[in-house]
């Protein structure tokens, strides 16, 4: 792979490259590390890549690479910029012959996501997006067990999603995320669902098998002098009746990376938390709740391909991170091979939950502004 943005002091790019190497599938040969050129160059050689592969720019990357013989160019792009860089990168990219895998939120807005669907359509590279959560071996196995009717009927889906590192101005103390992330011209217009509230309604889609059909948002920027929001809170209508309700911040003081959701059908309910990732609880109104653990012998197939390790040894957020780059790699391999992808590689987030996002996060704004009570989520 190659990759764009994620140089020295970026957070998640590091994140990227350990997943990507986690599954010994995937190798770093190339990148344009950084806007600024010296800055790029640093980075690249940090990482034991070859200075002539490291690139000053995007640009001169992908017309670089391309020039190589098949056997030595890079096969797809990771895009680990801030958002409004997303989609030319990707374009650039897929026009030039390589397949990509992007950092979330896919792009800029929702009409930059559409042309990108259309871009991906029309060229016909493969598309890959770190929703990470749906990594996790026991969300797989949530998943898996809704689809089967083992809770009956889904009723309602509550999810929330609270950190508190935004809960005083850390945009002014030189932290370069804070900054980003609620700057408008940078990060769109969005902080707290933009960010963090788009994870847990793709977590709520994604387990449920349900599409959020209406919304009605209140979303709030509590620290004063901010443009984008860092709080949110979001009553849901998913297709077949079921509601919902999602809850996401950046404010609450205290809190770490708190992703949890519960599903409660007609028959049972679901628990899982993020902070927690090798326990799935499934509840009863007849028997004791049971326990599942990461690595059991009583998973399913999607969860068992998932995980790497024996019961009792915790797989994490880098585990989880690397079972998307890892679908991505076997769909790449399936389609040189003219084979069909596996079980592990059929389940990656693609240009669908890309447009989805997207759809979300403006509908989120557009909600909260308005007096209406509720909004279509329209299909796109």
């Amino acid at each position: 792979m190659g990759m764009v943005g994620g140089g020295e002091g970026a957070f998640i790019g590091e994140i990227h490259r350990m997943a990507a190497a986690i599954d010994g599938q995937i190798e770093l040969v190339c990148g344009a590390f950084s806007s600024e050129p010296a800055k790029a160059l640093r980075s690249g050689l940090a990482l034991g890549l070859d200075e002539h592969r490291v690139y000053p720019d995007y640009s001169t990357m992908l017309a670089s690479e391309a020039a190589l013989p098949e056997n030595e160019r890079m096969q797809f792009v990771a895009i680990v910029t801030p958002n409004h860089l997303h989609f030319p990168v990707a374009e650039a990219a897929l026009q030039a012959g390589f397949h990509v895998l992007s950092d979330k939120p896919a792009t800029f807005d929702l009409a930059e996501a559409l042309e990108l669907r259309a871009v991906v359509e029309q060229t016909g590279q493969l598309y890959g997006l770190t929703h990470t959560y749906n990594g996790y071996p026991l969300v797989k196995e949530a998943k898996e067990r809704v689809a089967r009717g083992e809770l009956g009927t889904i009723r309602k889906v509550v999810v929330e999603y609270p950190q508190g590192w935004l809960a005083d101005r850390q945009e002014d103390a030189d932290n370069k995320q804070a900054q980003w992330r609620l700057d408008p011209t940078r990060a769109g217009i969005s902080s707290c669902m933009g960010d963090i509230g788009v994870h847990a309604a793709n977590l709520a889609e994604y387990i449920s098998g349900l599409q959020i059909t209406e919304m009605c948002a209140d979303l709030t920027a509590f620290v004063e002098g901010r443009d984008l929001d860092d709080d949110g809170s979001v009553l849901l209508r998913f297709e077949g009746g079921a509601k919902g309700l999602l809850h996401s911040s950046q404010v609450c003081v205290g809190e770490e990376n708190g992703l949890k959701i519960r599903v409660y059908g007609s028959l049972g309910g679901l628990e899982w938390s993020q902070q927690e990732p090798n326990t799935l609880w499934l509840k009863w109104p007849d028997r004791p709740a049971e326990m599942l653990r990461t690595g059991g012998p009583y998973l399913g197939e999607l969860a068992s391909a998932n995980t790497r390790t024996p019961m009792g040894h915790p797989e994490g957020y880098l585990e989880a991170f690397a079972n998307i780059y890892t679908a991505f790699a076997g769909q790449i391999r399936a389609r040189e091979q003219n084979t069909d992808p596996d079980v592990r590689s059929r389940d990656c987030p693609g240009i669908a939950e890309a447009v989805r996002g997207m759809a979300f996060i403006e509908l989120a704004v557009t909600a909260s502004a308005s007096d209406t009570k509720w909004h279509r989520f329209e299909q796109h």
